[in-house]
């Protein structure tokens, strides 16, 4: 994470609306989810069923388009839970096949 210039901690790069069912595991916690958006340091998910990860917690994700990667917990709010993947060889390189290979722009499917 960078500093903006009021001193909080932003993205490094954009995130892009997805839809992608998961699992998360916390410890012997398990809980489905939904990865809502992504970018290439992090994603959002939105959880199904309860996980009592708290900030800074090492979560594992699974599901099909990026397989098994490891994340830190950046923030919580509700049922909504942000991450920043572990920066390994490995998890970048599945992050850059998601993107090569599955990755499609979500857009709402209701305007105003």
């Amino acid at each position: 994470m960078k500093k903006s210039n009021l001193n909080m901690e932003t993205r490094r790069s954009p995130r892009q609306r997805c839809r992608v069912d998961s699992k998360i595991r916390y410890l012997q916690q398990e809980a489905a989810a939904r990865m809502v958006d992504v970018s290439r340091t992090g994603l959002a998910l939105e959880l199904a069923t309860p996980l009592h990860a708290a900030a800074g917690s090492i979560v594992q994700i699974q599901n099909d388009h990026l397989g098994l990667i490891e994340a830190t917990v950046r923030w919580r709010r509700a049922s909504r839970l942000g991450v920043e993947v572990l920066r390994t060889s490995n998890t970048l390189a599945q992050m850059s096949a998601y993107f090569r290979h599955f990755h499609k722009e979500v857009r709402p499917v209701l305007t105003r």
